[in-house]
């Protein structure tokens, strides 16, 4: 199945862990078997209401391909990671 794991970052974090952060995730589809499509980074966006007192982030849209039961695994690491304010994964149509 084709999925899109959409993804904020704090942007207080330098761009070296920014991008080690981006390459992390696409690391853990490769991992669980999985295989990364693309990675599209947005950069720094407003976000639509204040997280955590900051009123914008950086964006990532990374689309992948994995089976269902990795998905799982992929949204906890994303809700452990620090750095990461929000994350949502979701299938591509």
């Amino acid at each position: 199945m084709k999925y899109e794991m959409l993804y904020l970052i704090d942007t207080s974090i330098a761009e070296e862990a920014r991008d080690a952060l981006i390459a992390k995730f696409e690391d853990v589809v490769k991992n669980l078997g999985g295989t990364v499509v693309s990675t599209d980074k947005w950069g720094v966006k407003k976000t639509a209401y204040p997280i955590n007192y900051k009123s914008e982030a950086y964006y990532v849209l990374m689309t992948f391909e994995a089976d269902g039961s990795s998905i799982k695994e992929l949204d906890r690491i994303a809700g452990i990671t620090d750095g990461v304010m929000r994350r949502m994964i979701t299938k591509a149509i």
